[in-house]
C-alpha cells in the first residue's frame, strides 16, 4: 500500500435540474482542474451537460474521458473499470485531484462505485459526495411521498425485476424502467397498486405520468417507476377487520 496525497472525488450531480446541485459539487469543480466524465465524449455525457449550466467554467478544465460499456458481460466490465481506474491513477500520482461527477448519488447504482473500491485498494483517498437521488427528484416533481409512517421502501434496477418480484408489503422505486414499462402496467393493472413514472426527470424533456392510463409502452433510458401501495383501500381493508 502507498500514500497518496492527491485526492479522488465521486460527485453526484443530481438527477437533472441544475438547481439541484449541491453548494459542495460546485465548489469541487470550480476549485480543482482535472474532471473524470463517464463516456467517450466527455461533453456529451448528461452529468457534464447538467454540471456546466450551473458551473459554465467546467468548459475551460481538462476533460477525462471514462469509457463504461453498456454490458453484463463481467469480465469485460471488470477489464473496463481497471482501466479508467488506471486512467485516474496517472492524475493522482502526479499530485492532481480529480473530480468524478456522476448522475444523480454516487452511492446508488453508480460506476463510481466499482472505481472507489479499486483506487481505495491500491491505496489512493477517495471523498464520495453525495448528491440528490433520481428517485427523490422524482417524487418531489410528482409531489408523491416515498414512504409514510411504518411503509418499507424499495429501490431495484428494473433490469433485474424478475429476480425480486414485488410482492413484499411497502413502496417500489424501479430505476431504469423504460424498456420494461409494457410488462410494468401489466402489472400494476392487476397488483390495485398506485402507479407514478417520471422520464428525464428535471431535464427540458421531462416527462411524468401519475396513473396506468398516462404509461406509454416504451420510454427512454432514464426514466424510473413509483409502485406505491393504495393507501386508502389499505385503511378500508383495516377497518373491515375491526
Amino acid at each position: 500500500m502507498t500514500s497518496h496525497r492527491a485526492i479522488l472525488y465521486g460527485v453526484g450531480v443530481g438527477p437533472g435540474d441544475p438547481e439541484l446541485m449541491t453548494l459542495k459539487a460546485v465548489r469541487l469543480i470550480r476549485e480543482n482542474q482535472v474532471i473524470a466524465v463517464p463516456g467517450h465524449r466527455p461533453t456529451a455525457s448528461v452529468a457534464y451537460r447538467i454540471a456546466v449550466q450551473s458551473v459554465p467554467e467546467l468548459a475551460e478544465k481538462e476533460l477525462v474521458s471514462l469509457p463504461m460499456p453498456m454490458v453484463r458481460d463481467q469480465a469485460l466490465l471488470r477489464s473496463a473499470h481497471r482501466e479508467c481506474a488506471g486512467f485516474l491513477q496517472s492524475y493522482l500520482d502526479r499530485g492532481q485531484n480529480v473530480v468524478c461527477l456522476t448522475l444523480g448519488d454516487p452511492t446508488v447504482y453508480s460506476t463510481f462505485s466499482y472505481l472507489q473500491r479499486l483506487l481505495e485498494e491500491d491505496g489512493y483517498p477517495v471523498q464520495v459526495v453525495s448528491g440528490v437521488p433520481s428517485f427523490c427528484a422524482a417524487a418531489a416533481r410528482l409531489g408523491v411521498p416515498l414512504a409514510e409512517w411504518d411503509e418499507p421502501l424499495h429501490v431495484l434496477p428494473a433490469a433485474h425485476i424478475e429476480n425480486y418480484a414485488m410482492t413484499q408489503d411497502g413502496n417500489y422505486v424501479l430505476m431504469k424502467c423504460g424498456h420494461r414499462m409494457k410488462n410494468l402496467k401489466a402489472y400494476v393493472k392487476d397488483s390495485g397498486r398506485l402507479v407514478y413514472v417520471a422520464e428525464n426527470c428535471g431535464m427540458p424533456d421531462e416527462k411524468l405520468c401519475r396513473s396506468v392510463s398516462e404509461m406509454p409502452d416504451e420510454a427512454g433510458y432514464f426514466s424510473l417507476a413509483l409502485v406505491k401501495c393504495d393507501t386508502d383501500r389499505q385503511t378500508e381493508k383495516k377497518c373491515e377487520k375491526l
